[in-house]
């Protein structure tokens, strides 16, 4: 518990230092984030695996898995924000964090985790994996949305200046699709290899929703590679794909497990 606590406070003081370097000297104040914000993540992924070493078994269940997500997110955000060009993303990711892992803490351990085999456990790892670096380009998707609107109104406030230039935050939100993508292709064709009864009937709109979703963020890809789709069509189809992709994994959990106490 203790562990816990510590992380989440060391998530806060990371976010905090974030929003008030953004007053300060930019170039002295930048880096002062990065050592409670990777010892959040470590913390964080410590309190997982103590967890699954007394239970013996990984648990991918409900909280662990968002938890998981927001591990995940947290670990992307200190390793790239720590050139200088994403530690905005940290203001919102590093309470996000904090908030699931508390989740966790509180009401995710009511379920015992079963053993998993090897290939299902590969399968479990990617798909946290591609959804916690498409939850990134859903959140640059937002900062490019409030960065073009507040330019567009001329209204040129104090956070305009955390944030990289619009073409650069761009061909990040891109850059970050792109990856995310091989990822969530990796997870479906692990699904399709390793998971048995996969369109199961507790499995079906799960597998249908992911592949709407890895369609919707492919589309976007090539839209941008054939089109050059950017602005306003870059932000709605982000945002629309990985609204597919939290029904997929996190609604369909949340129904099984918690409402009808079942195995996802």
């Amino acid at each position: 518990m203790a562990l816990t606590f510590l992380a989440i406070a060391l998530y806060l003081i990371a976010a905090g230092w974030l929003v008030l370097s953004e007053r300060a000297d930019r170039d002295t104040a930048s880096r002062g984030w990065l050592l409670p914000a990777d010892a959040a993540v470590l913390l964080h992924g410590l309190t997982h695996y103590l967890a699954w070493r007394q239970s013996g078994a990984t648990d991918l269940h409900f909280f662990s898995a968002m938890s998981l997500v927001g591990l995940g997110m947290a670990a992307l955000t200190a390793l790239v924000g720590a050139s200088g060009r994403m530690r905005a993303l940290g203001v919102v990711v590093f309470p996000l964090s904090a908030v699931v892992l508390l989740a966790y803490r509180l009401y995710g351990h009511a379920t015992q985790p079963e053993p998993l085999d090897w290939r299902l456990l590969l399968h479990a790892w990617l798909a946290l994996l591609a959804y916690a670096t498409l939850a990134l380009a859903a959140v640059l998707a937002i900062f490019l949305w409030l960065q073009e609107r507040a330019l567009r109104r001329r209204e040129f406030h104090a956070w305009l200046r955390a944030l990289p230039p619009l073409t650069e935050l761009e061909t990040l939100l891109f850059r970050t699709i792109a990856v995310g993508f091989v990822l969530l292709t990796a997870t479906l064709l692990t699904g399709v290899l390793f998971v048995e009864n996969l369109l199961a009937q507790h499995l079906v709109h799960k597998t249908v929703l992911s592949l709407l979703s890895w369609l919707a963020f492919g589309a976007l890809l090539l839209g941008r590679w054939r089109r050059g789709w950017r602005g306003a069509i870059a932000v709605r189809w982000t945002l629309a794909a990985m609204a597919l992709l939290v029904l997929a994994f996190f609604g369909s959990k949340f129904v099984l497990e918690l409402v009808l106490h079942r195995t996802a």
